[in-house]
């Protein structure tokens, strides 16, 4: 088995092994994986955060040994918590790394980080609060930034920065914690799940105080929450049919 790590600050996550293909996600700097199979300029990798799978250039990343990859699963994350920080290369080049950039390769990377980071838990009361950092981020499929991002790489990173990992997509993270009856059993940082006609939970978000939610939809935006699901306050219509609330940190 062979292994990787991120070195640029966000590589595409395709769902073939071409440039035109789908983004199904994104790798963020510093992020490991293992390479499950390869071909001339493309392989495709499971990461190691949430098991996610996609097709990488090969270009774009660099081989560890399996020890190394080994030793990264073992400690707590360390990640960056400003939207935009830079690292300096052994060459005393500065490279660009956004928000939730993992640090924990740096010494296998030969990079070194000055700036803000967080590691371990932090209390559920902050989730809201690291949420409104990626307000008005432009919506974008399978992205996972504050420069683009879709509805559950939005909740999976802002749960990550608080120390919490849950899987990638809206339908995965549902399969996770603790079933709530009705919204007024809710409090800020429980999760709202929306579905579509055909009964497939295709959306998420991050549940507010005063009956309102945070969550990607267009950009990351606030919303009125309500047993029917999300009213828009632009539209003043119903745009997402609620379908379960979770509880996953208590």
């Amino acid at each position: 088995m062979l292994y990787g790590l991120s070195y640029l600050s966000v590589i595409a996550l395709r769902l073939e092994a071409s440039d035109t293909s789908e983004i199904v996600s994104q790798v963020l700097y510093g992020e490991s994986f293992k390479v499950l199979e390869q071909r001339k300029y493309w392989s495709r990798i499971r990461l190691a955060i949430d098991k996610y799978e996609g097709w990488i250039d090969n270009k774009q990343f660099k081989y560890i040994e399996d020890y190394v990859y080994k030793d990264l699963q073992k400690e707590t994350s360390l990640l960056t918590t400003d939207l935009v920080d830079f690292i300096t290369d052994e060459n005393q080049k500065l490279h660009p790394i956004l928000l939730g950039s993992c640090l924990n390769g740096l010494p296998y990377l030969k990079h070194q980080f000055e700036g803000a980071k967080a590691k371990g838990n932090l209390d559920k009361s902050n989730i809201v609060d690291t949420a409104m950092l990626y307000l008005n981020t432009p919506y974008l499929w399978g992205g996972k930034t504050p420069f683009g991002i879709d509805c559950s790489g939005f909740t999976q990173m802002v749960y990550r920065l608080n120390g919490f990992n849950i899987l990638r997509d809206a339908s995965q993270q549902a399969s996770q914690g603790e079933a709530l009856s009705f919204i007024e059993e809710s409090s800020p940082g429980d999760l709202a799940f929306f579905d579509n006609s055909e009964g497939e939970i295709t959306h998420v978000g991050i549940i507010m105080k005063d009956n309102r939610i945070i969550h990607a939809h267009g950009k990351v935006r606030i919303d009125l929450l309500d047993q029917s699901g999300i009213y828009n306050v632009d539209s003043q219509t119903h745009s997402h049919k609620l379908r379960v609330i979770k509880t996953i940190v208590s």
